[in-house]
């Protein structure tokens, strides 16, 4: 494994920084990197347009800091395979459950996840209760409560909201003008600079562009989806919300007892501006909310040393009883 140095550091974008593994307990390839064997097990959930590589600047100093760190690619996401059958909420819960706990054999998982890895980790948490100990969430789709709510801003921004409609919708016909590799990274690119989901900057760097420039940073975060069947199967978790055709069975979402600390990427123009009030109503038994400075929707990219510093934290009983 190579270093993980400053914002400069090559290592962020090198896709060969950590090994990378495959398991079929679902009957699809399904690719995951594991770092810290042995430590406290910490279950690292991407979102969209996401893949693992989405954690690539954390997994390192959580490794070094005890934890045992498994970053999975979800179905049809990356270097895993597209598989049979659906590609929704509860699709994805009972593949990391088959990959971390009967493929891996780790009975007891701190949960992590952001955008829709939140609800997939949620959807754990009261899935499989006795398996989940505790979770972090950032700015991530949340369950609503009419009455608990009220008077909180909940609507995330009209004029951000094309793309989910679209791609749950029409995901055939917008997987159709995306017809060449091109085109279809170019489309994912938009998530992360122009559409403002991250914070200004976020993903341009500083100092030599040569060594490590904007647009390499955003192409490795894009070339995974340059797969069009892949990109296609991505809008599966869009179509859900829309078409009880694309659920594979209802989603466990809703009022949470899970132990979880709460983080916000404020910057993030995406999400509901309320996001970090609405989850301490969604789980009572929380840490936080925290706000991020500078931070967007990215999280583990935009703020990695405070994701880090907060897990350590979080999970700080648990890691001196593994010491």
């Amino acid at each position: 494994m190579q270093g993980h140095g400053g914002e400069n550091d090559p290592a962020h974008i090198d896709p060969r920084r950590f090994a990378i593994h495959h398991a079929s307990p679902r009957g699809f390839r399904q690719a995951y990197v594991r770092e810290g064997m042995g430590g406290v097990p910490l279950l690292l959930v991407h979102g969209w347009p996401e893949t693992k590589r989405i954690y690539w600047k954390v997994i390192g100093p959580l490794a070094e800091a005890g934890f045992d760190v498994i970053v999975p690619d979800l179905r049809g996401f990356g270097d895993s395979d597209v598989g049979k059958g659906f590609h929704d909420v509860p699709a994805h819960s009972r593949d990391l459950h088959a990959l971390v706990h009967d493929h891996l054999g780790l009975d007891r998982v701190v949960l992590c996840g952001g955008d829709l890895g939140g609800p997939v980790i949620q959807d754990l948490a009261l899935r499989f209760p006795e398996w989940a100990e505790r979770m972090v969430l950032f700015n991530s789709p949340l369950p609503f409560d009419k009455e608990r709510m009220a008077g909180l801003n909940t609507r995330p921004p009209a004029e951000a909201s094309d793309y989910f409609v679209r791609q749950g919708t029409d995901p055939d016909g917008l997987a159709a003008e995306l017809d060449t590799p091109d085109k279809r990274q170019r489309y994912i690119a938009t998530f992360y600079t122009s559409r403002f989901w991250a914070h200004p900057g976020a993903f341009t760097v500083r100092g030599d562009r040569g060594r490590l420039g904007a647009s390499s940073v955003v192409d490795f975060h894009t070339e995974p989806f340059a797969d069009g069947s892949k990109l296609r199967a991505s809008f599966g978790g869009y179509e859900s919300t829309f078409s009880g055709h694309a659920r594979s069975e209802p989603a466990m979402l809703g009022p949470n007892p899970m132990r979880c600390l709460i983080l916000f990427g404020a910057s993030d123009h995406v999400l509901y501006p309320d996001y970090d009030k609405m989850a301490a109503v969604v789980f009572p038994n929380h840490v936080g909310p925290f706000l991020l400075r500078d931070c967007g929707h990215f999280v583990p990219w935009e703020a990695p040393g405070p994701l880090v510093s907060g897990l350590v934290s979080f999970c700080g009983d648990r890691l001196v009883s593994r010491g």
